[in-house]
Formats: structure tokens, C-alpha cells, sequence
């Protein structure tokens, strides 16, 4: 297993976690089973949403005594009516649920989560009424230790961050996501299918909370790294061929911000099948291939994916080139941990020989030298 540090919080999570979405309305031997597969792998991180009394039980019952072993990310404002998942704003609802919550996992939760801010209104009822309030009374009284919040809008989450008040995010990360436009709500997308006109290039709205989370260490958690399977489906992929679950992974891992994956494993067979991504080659990795098709624009955009290494001088340049695209972002202001983060790079943009190899094995035609001259001059 691979480790992270999942942005100010402090704590280091595995690469790849557990969404237990799917162990929901499942017997207890097979909670157990998967249960018992991810902490094997040394799973570090587990994303619990469901407000559902069996499946939260079941799960707490599977830990057991190894709870220290796992961080628990838990949702505030999750409810269930009629055995449906809801989203709930009333404070003695939402209260109700997360106090199971807190006394199923031993008297905390390590991540907070803000349920579902996806629009304006999702915004409003949250940060405009005593929601965000009881939060942080949550976090005061150490019943969680880090506050964060989940959502699926670009928009809407760069709105939150700006807050002040998350210190992670939970988000959905893949390419046919992240090549939506952020007028578009990606959700309507699982029912709908993916239009291949909607495709040209990473939308700038996603691309500038990817780099908004590095610059201000907002940590991001990920969900939906597969497109709920339809990145994986031949008849249901919006690109030429489907994507493999180590591309989808390793797309997701290489954003910048991103701590880890939580894909949703109902079984102990598919937590295994999950952690052959750390068996897998770079090549077997690569997933250039979905972004360099005609109908796609990444010319000079960099997507972090080091086609461009072996560098002769050993310059990590797309970790030079992240740090550059932050700085960017507002460049009278580029936070200290960005400049520090850069200077502790082994070999750094000044040491650029200009030999122009990474430039011609880029599929995308990024400026490499320009952007070590720049990094050079920023940073």
C-alpha cells in the first residue's frame, strides 16, 4: 500500500480506501469478508454516507477492535426515510443520524463530511443556517477531528472552500467528468449516457478547483473513479474503447490534491482484484490515449501523466509543472507551502538544459522549457 497526506489535516491515508456504498442490504458475513480483504491491504480510510441502521452496524461490527487501525469518513446531513437515502438540513434530524454514527465508531469520526453540496441552495441551507455551526461545534467537542464535505459541482465546491471552513473535499474525479462543462451536472449523466459533443478538454472550472484544493491544502478523497462502471463497459464507455480500473485509478491519483480513491468493493474478490493497480506497469497505467483523440483539445495543457520523463538532468517535471499551474492561479500571492513544496524537489526548473526530448515524447504538446523557465522565475 501507498501512503498520502490527505492536505492540512495532518494524517497520512492509503492511495486506495474503501467506499462502502455497496455493502449496504448485504448479510453480515460478506460486510465481513470485504472488511477484513481491505484491512488486509492496510486500507487506511473508509467512506461511510449510508444512513442506513444495518449496514452502519454491520460495518462497525467488522472493524471491531481494529477501529484505531481505519479512519472513518462520515457524513453529517444523511438520512434515511423509508429505507431511501435523503438529504436532511433540520438540525434534530441530522443530528439523530450522525450521533448513531459517532456511537457505532467508538465516539468519533476522523473526517466530517458536509452531505452533498451540489448547488446554490445545497450551499445556502448549509453555510447560511446554524448547520455549519453545529459542525464546528462537532469538531470543537473533538466528536470529529477534521471537517470536510462532499460534492459533484465545480462551481459550487470552490464556492464552499472559499469559506474557510473544509479543510477536505470529497469529489468525483474521472476523465469523462472532468471533460463535462461545468454548466453540466454530472450526475444526469449516469441515466442519461455521455454525449461525445461534450468533450473538449478538461473543463476550467474542474481544473481550477483541482489546483484551488492544492493551493489552499484542501484535501480530496474520490468517488465515482469509474464512472459508476460505465468507464469500464464497452457499451456504455463515451470513448473509443473502455478504460481499465489501473488507468481509472491512476488517472484519478494523478490530480493534483487528490490523497486517494474510494472505490465501492462489495466483496473481498473485488478489493483484491482493486490492489493489482500496485502490480500493474506504467504502461499499463497510461491513460493518455482517452485524452489525445482528435475530438479532445489538451494542446498545451499539461495532465500530469510524465510521457515527457526520462528527464537527463532528472527534473520531476510534472510535479514542477503542478506547482507552476498553482502558483498561476494567483501569482502575487503563491501560498509558502507551494514554494516550499518546489524547493524540495530534488532537481528544480533552473536545472533545465533545454534539450527539448521531453517536448517531443509530450502527447500534448506542452511548452516544457517555457514552463521550467517560468517555474524558475515563480518559484
Amino acid at each position: 500500500m501507498e501512503y498520502r497526506q490527505l492536505g492540512k489535516t495532518g494524517k497520512k491515508v492509503s492511495v486506495i480506501g474503501l467506499g462502502c456504498e455497496h455493502l449496504d442490504r448485504k448479510p453480515y458475513e460478506q460486510v465481513k469478508e470485504t472488511i477484513d480483504a481491505a484491512l488486509e491491504h492496510k486500507v487506511s480510510i473508509m467512506d461511510v454516507f449510508m444512513p442506513g441502521t444495518e449496514v452502519r452496524e454491520n460495518i462497525a461490527k467488522a472493524i471491531g477492535s481494529r477501529r484505531s487501525e481505519v479512519m472513518i469518513q462520515g457524513h453529517i446531513g444523511a438520512s434515511d426515510v423509508n429505507q431511501q437515502y435523503d438529504i436532511s438540513r433540520d438540525l434534530p434530524t441530522v443530528k439523530k443520524y450522525f450521533e448513531t454514527l459517532l456511537r457505532l465508531f467508538g465516539g468519533y469520526i476522523d473526517f466530517g463530511m458536509m452531505f452533498f453540496i451540489d448547488s446554490d441552495k445545497n450551499y445556502r441551507d448549509v453555510f447560511e443556517t446554524g448547520f455549519a455551526e453545529y459542525v464546528e461545534y462537532l469538531k470543537k467537542q473533538g466528536d470529529i477531528k477534521h471537517i470536510g464535505f462532499g460534492s459533484h459541482n465545480p462551481e459550487t465546491a470552490i464556492r464552499a472552500i472559499n469559506t474557510g471552513l473544509p479543510e477536505m473535499l470529497m469529489f468525483s474525479v474521472n476523465p469523462a467528468f472532468d471533460m463535462l462543462p461545468s454548466t453540466e451536472y454530472v450526475l444526469d449523466h449516469f441515466e442519461e449516457g455521455f454525449g461525445n459533443e461534450l468533450f473538449r478538454g478538461i473543463d476550467p472550472k474542474r481544473a481550477e478547483l483541482y489546483r484551488l484544493c492544492e493551493q489552499k491544502q484542501i484535501g480530496m478523497t474520490v468517488m465515482k473513479t469509474y464512472g459508476v462502471g460505465k468507464l469500464l463497459s464497452k457499451e456504455h464507455t463515451p470513448f473509443d474503447k473502455p478504460m481499465t480500473i489501473p488507468q481509472c485509478i491512476h488517472y484519478a491519483l494523478s490530480r493534483p490534491s487528490v490523497a486517494c480513491i474510494l472505490p465501492g468493493c462489495q466483496t473481498a474478490y473485488e478489493v483484491r482484484e482493486t490492489m493489482r493497480y500496485f502490480e500493474t506497469t506504467d504502461a499499463e497505467r497510461d491513460y493518455t490515449w482517452v485524452l489525445s483523440s482528435e475530438k479532445n483539445n489538451f494542446k498545451g495543457s499539461c495532465v500530469y501523466c510524465s510521457h515527457c520523463q526520462p528527464c537527463p538532468v532528472e527534473i520531476d517535471i510534472a510535479a514542477v509543472t503542478k506547482y507552476l499551474d498553482i502558483a498561476r492561479l494567483d501569482k502575487n500571492n503563491i501560498p509558502k507551502t507551494i514554494i516550499s513544496h518546489y524547493q524540495n524537489l530534488a532537481h528544480k526548473g533552473d536545472e533545465c538544459i533545454k534539450c527539448g526530448q521531453c517536448e517531443e515524447r509530450c502527447p500534448f504538446d506542452v511548452p516544457v522549457i517555457k514552463n521550467m523557465e517560468e517555474a524558475a522565475e515563480l518559484l
